[in-house]
């Protein structure tokens, strides 16, 4: 008997649910729409960076051409080069020393972090009766590092390198 109140309880539950996604599955539909065009709208890939600044990319030489088609930097390539490489920077500094000012960039990533834990659910198993059944489970929340720093000196890269991903 307790196994058909279940499923009779489990009925209901999906019928209200179908009931409740049918009266706002168009609004749903529309809001999922927006979110991907929005997001598709804010995609910036080398084409659309060297579109963007076509005169600062004729002035490189053929060899830097190259490399900024291929997402690669080398020392000594404008800011200008870089932007069309790989994008805005996430994060813009400023400093000034006994050699002058300069500017470095920031390039950031994303990494998912597992966090393990121990929960409980209700089960039955060894019994009619309700017991606490313990289980090894994950949440993954995204973590920021800092993936790449460039260092621009009289607007052109005076040195750059990349970071590891964390390994924590």
């Amino acid at each position: 008997m307790p196994l058909l109140r279940f499923n009779q309880t489990l009925h209901e539950t999906i019928h209200s649910l179908r009931i409740l996604c049918g009266r706002y599955s168009a609004a749903l539909t529309l809001l999922l729409v927006s979110l991907i065009a929005a997001t598709g709208c804010a995609h910036s890939t080398v084409a659309t960076r060297k579109a963007e600044k076509m005169s600062a990319y004729q002035a490189l030489s053929p060899e830097q051409q190259k490399l900024v088609d291929d997402g690669q930097i080398k020392v000594g390539m404008s800011a200008d080069a870089v932007y069309i490489a790989w994008g805005p920077p996430s994060e813009t500094l400023e400093s000034e020393d006994q050699r002058g000012h300069a500017t470095i960039w920031r390039y950031y990533g994303t990494w998912l972090q597992e966090n393990r834990y121990w929960a409980y659910r209700e089960t039955t198993v060894g019994g009619p009766d309700l017991q606490l059944e313990r289980y090894l489970t994950s949440d993954y929340n995204p973590r920021d590092y800092v993936r790449a720093e460039i260092v621009i000196v009289g607007g052109n890269v005076q040195s750059w390198h990349t970071l590891p991903r964390p390994t924590y």
